[in-house]
């Protein structure tokens, strides 16, 4: 985060991005509203929790408006509160049409948020499907994944 109010982290990526002044404002707002931070829009960020830093990682990238979303364990070390909160935002990203690529460890967040699965495994792709991936994984490395073990 940077050392600026939450507004003023998102204000920093439309600036930096060539983002009109007049579009900024409407942009901050939309953005803030959407990961449920206009509240405390003017907090510095450097004083939220876990939970809101990482709301406001993602209204800092989807300020710019993308077409695809990459996120590497979004809710990692997060209270179930706020990893709910981080995923009502995607689902809500993927309901506006943003791809969400995203890595997780998380068995049931997979579960919750998926729509297409691939499974890796030391750089390897061991296994791609849909929600079924879960019911009838194909390779003994999902199957055991999935029956909890550690793969290593």
């Amino acid at each position: 985060m940077l050392r600026r109010s939450a507004r003023g982290n998102i204000q920093y990526v439309l600036r930096s991005s060539g983002v009109a002044r007049g579009e900024q404002k409407t942009r901050i707002e939309e953005v803030l509203g959407l990961v449920g931070l206009e509240h405390i829009a003017h907090r510095p960020a450097c004083r939220l929790s876990g939970g809101e830093q990482q709301r406001l990682a993602l209204a800092r990238a989807l300020a710019r408006d993308p077409v695809v979303l990459f996120l590497d364990e979004p809710t990692a070390s997060l209270d179930p509160a706020a990893t709910k909160a981080i995923e009502d935002v995607i689902h809500t990203v993927s309901d506006y049409g943003i791809k969400v690529v995203m890595s997780t460890h998380d068995i049931a967040e997979a579960r919750r948020l998926a729509g297409e699965i691939v499974m890796l495994h030391h750089g390897r792709l061991i296994e791609t499907g849909a929600m079924s991936f879960f019911d009838a994984p194909k390779t003994d490395e999902a199957k055991e994944f999935l029956a909890g073990e550690l793969l290593v």
